[in-house]
């Protein structure tokens, strides 16, 4: 992981293995919030490229749904985020 002159994370590595960037990240007015795109702000969070509350000013995320999102990934992995399949792994 890199770092800029502020001692802040430049990139991180994303999802699929490769570096993420500020500018390869989602623009702020996603509305359609797939997979990959959730997990490149949780990514991003994680490897410190952005912190919890700019991903959520950024996104208009509550702290609780980024979570959910950070939970979804530690327990099922990138397929715990497809919300179409949220009811099958809440078990």
């Amino acid at each position: 992981m890199g770092e800029d002159r502020r001692g802040r994370a430049s990139y991180v590595i994303g999802p699929d293995g490769s570096p993420l960037t500020m500018a390869d990240l989602p623009p702020p007015n996603t509305k359609r919030w797939v997979i990959r795109r959730k997990a490149e702000v949780v990514a991003a969070v994680r490897g410190g490229l952005l912190s919890l509350d700019e991903a959520c000013r950024r996104y208009t995320l509550t702290v609780e749904e980024f979570l959910a999102w950070q939970r979804a990934i530690d327990r099922f992995g990138m397929p715990g985020l497809r919300a179409t399949r949220v009811q099958q792994y809440r078990n």
